[in-house]
């Protein structure tokens, strides 16, 4: 039986981790968010859960891959989905836009992009661009080699085709596809030697904050558009955004930096705390931000979002 006629339901009832109990239809006051194994959207969602559950709302997780997580909300199986990386997704968004079944309220990270990238010290000597990679001085100082993620993953497409196509003269190049914590600890055990190494880096992610680390222009375009600037949307059920306008303002208006989202991966997937914990810290360090968030959004009983929200969570005066 193919994925798109299986009964969603059958695939959620083993993964929905109900805040308070799992039902199949969904009550108006719950809101059903789809959360793929990503250190960023996990802390993300949480955050925008902790504001909901406090404005009177019902969250709910389910750790769905992307492919799934399409197929549930056109079968409003799921409300929301705080993870539309695009361009990496472009097919299913695509296809979710023209059968109606998704409604699109924006970027929720600025900043976002996929790219090579290098140790600064190397960035400093003169490497700035992926177009003086076909330069036999960086070739050989970097061993002609490129350090990657999981084989078969999105990042692993590109560099497989870009060494394919001999893009930036990388033909020749060899590409060592292990996994993101193999990947980086290359990356850091050359840096604490100074040596140069050339891999393939995304922003957010703690990387950006650990290791200090330079982009390489892509006049291309190989990582994407825009030198592998990317989106991530925020997607919701046109049912869910039509019945529940007031949760739907406050997803349309979160919005983060890369930075920001960064700072949250790192105490999460590095230091290792708590999503709730990471997202509550967040929260209390940024009272303007989430001020601004709450902006025309209420509790469910009518009152003003913002100081229910500020006396809930002990947020300090914006």
């Amino acid at each position: 039986m193919s994925l798109s006629r299986r009964p969603l339901s059958l695939v959620l009832a083993g993964s929905l981790l109900a805040v308070s109990g799992v039902s199949q239809a969904a009550e108006p006051e719950q809101v059903r968010f789809s959360v793929p194994a990503w250190p960023g959207v996990t802390v993300k969602t949480a955050l925008a859960s902790t504001l909901l559950e406090t404005l009177g709302y019902a969250p709910q997780s389910a750790e769905l891959g992307s492919t799934i997580t399409y197929e549930a909300l056109a079968q409003n199986e799921l409300d929301a989905f705080l993870a539309a990386w695009l361009p990496g997704q472009q097919s299913m968004y695509e296809a979710a836009l023209e059968r109606e079944s998704i409604v699109d309220l924006g970027n929720n990270v600025d900043g976002a992009r996929l790219g090579f990238a290098v140790p600064t010290y190397v960035y400093e000597a003169g490497l700035t661009s992926a177009e003086q990679l076909d330069d036999p001085e960086y070739a050989d100082q970097l061993d002609s080699a490129i350090y990657s993620i999981e084989a078969g993953s999105g990042m692993s497409e590109i560099l497989n085709g870009a060494v394919d196509n001999d893009t930036y003269g990388l033909g020749d190049w060899r590409l060592s596809e292990t996994s993101t914590p193999g990947m980086l600890s290359a990356v850091k055990s050359a840096i604490d030697r100074e040596e140069w190494i050339l891999f393939a880096a995304w922003t957010p992610h703690w990387m950006n904050i650990e290791y200090d680390v330079q982009y390489l222009d892509d006049p291309e375009n190989m990582w994407g558009p825009d030198e592998g600037a990317s989106d991530v949307k925020t997607l919701v059920t046109p049912a869910f955004a039509e019945s529940n306008p007031n949760a739907s303002r406050l997803l349309d208006q979160l919005s983060f930096s890369a930075d920001d989202q960064s700072e949250m991966i790192l105490g999460f997937s590095y230091e290792e705390r708590e999503p709730d914990a990471v997202a509550l810290e967040w929260l209390r360090e940024h009272p303007a931000r989430v001020k601004a968030f709450l902006d025309g959004v209420t509790t469910r009983d009518g009152e003003p979002a913002w100081p229910a929200v500020q006396q809930a969570l002990e947020i300090p005066d914006a």
